[in-house]
């Protein structure tokens, strides 16, 4: 609950007969803050058609489909007062009276206030363009519209909520595979056909999942000989984010890590596996131009450790960037999952079928 406010019908207590969901639920089914329902309940009359006795309300799917009409609304840039208007005349009947934010000045010129249910001319023209931006999941987890809807609003509170639940609920593997990934992904393709749109978007939504997957992974494990990961992204790669979730994955399972971020130098490459003498070494590179099979396989000869009992690490090309570059030494695993279980395999010393290889 955000601001140290209690829900009283937030779900996890018993709730009310009758069915329907709680306010928590919905919060969570639509990627925003509980209080964000209220506000829209007070301000605008969004909240349930009918409530049961006390203080909990419960919402039916009319009343959910209201407030996904909202979400999706005021991810196009509508105002709320406009949105909820649409909201809750789908139809575009003219039937009610245009909803007003009670706390915001009237900005309507004279004769939008004169005509019930009339678009401002200016928002009217761009309102049906303007509705087609939605991103396009197709068939995902719930908690991945939610996590899109908190992103396209910039809504900081409800996106680590959400991202926080998805990984205590689904633990770090799946949500990023389920959950974080066709959200980024998606975000990515609304970018590139947009022209530049939407880069804000891509950059909120990363910043938080790092934020996310460094607050929730565990403590970094002590080392163990033989036992330690180093991850790197290549000389002139910056995407770090893959990474970090690979990092966090390790922790989970009680694999230890060196984590050193983007664009590493190949000189310090090099230094930073002698000194550490890893198990495994993961080189993430995300587009053909910054991947090196030359310095992959260079990283895979390094050997270290007494004489007589010299290791050589297991080097995990990850990344896209990689495609085509693999060789027979060089694991490219397919997913996070696939790389945790080299990782594994690796610090173990037990033979596991590695993709890509």
């Amino acid at each position: 609950m955000d601001m140290g406010e209690r829900d009283p019908d937030a779900s996890g207590g018993p709730g009310p007969s009758g069915g329907g969901l709680s306010t928590g639920e919905v919060a969570r089914r639509l990627g925003v803050a509980p209080t964000t329902v209220r506000t829209w309940d007070r301000r605008y009359g969004l909240g349930p058609a009918a409530h049961t006795g006390g203080r909990h309300r419960r919402w039916t799917p009319e009343d959910l489909a209201r407030l996904e009409r909202m979400c999706a609304l005021t991810a196009t840039g509508l105002p709320p007062s406009e949105a909820a208007r649409l909201a809750l005349d789908p139809v575009g009947t003219g039937g009610s009276a245009p909803v007003t934010d009670r706390s915001a000045p009237d900005t309507r010129t004279a004769r939008e206030a004169a005509v019930p249910g009339a678009l401002p001319a200016a928002r009217a023209r761009g309102t049906r363009r303007r509705a087609g931006t939605g991103l396009g999941l197709g068939d995902v987890r719930q908690e991945c519209k939610g996590v899109a809807r908190a992103a396209l609003r910039l809504d900081a509170a409800a996106l680590e909520t959400l991202l926080g639940e998805a990984i205590e609920q689904h633990g770090l593997v799946a949500a990023w595979t389920e959950v974080i990934m066709p959200t980024l992904q998606a975000v990515g393709r609304k970018w590139e056909r947009s022209g530049e749109r939407y880069v804000e978007v891509e950059h909120f939504l990363s910043w938080h999942v790092s934020g996310a997957l460094r607050r929730h992974a565990p403590p970094v494990p002590a080392d163990r000989p033989g036992a330690l990961t180093v991850l790197a992204c290549v000389p002139a790669e910056h995407h770090t984010l893959p990474l970090e979730a690979l990092a966090a994955a390790l922790a989970e399972r009680g694999l230890p890590v060196r984590m050193f971020g983007g664009a590493l130098p190949v000189e310090s490459l090099v230094a930073a596996v002698r000194r550490t003498g890893p198990a495994a070494v993961g080189l993430w590179a995300q587009s053909r131009s910054t991947a090196s099979r030359p310095l992959a396989e260079h990283i895979a000869q390094i050997e270290w450790g007494v004489r007589g009992a010299r290791r050589k690490p297991v080097v995990l090309t990850l990344g896209p960037g990689w495609a085509g570059q693999t060789a027979p030494g060089l694991p490219r695993p397919a997913g996070l999952a696939e790389a945790v279980a080299a990782v594994a395999s690796a610090a173990t010393g037990e033979a596991t079928p590695q993709p890509g290889t």
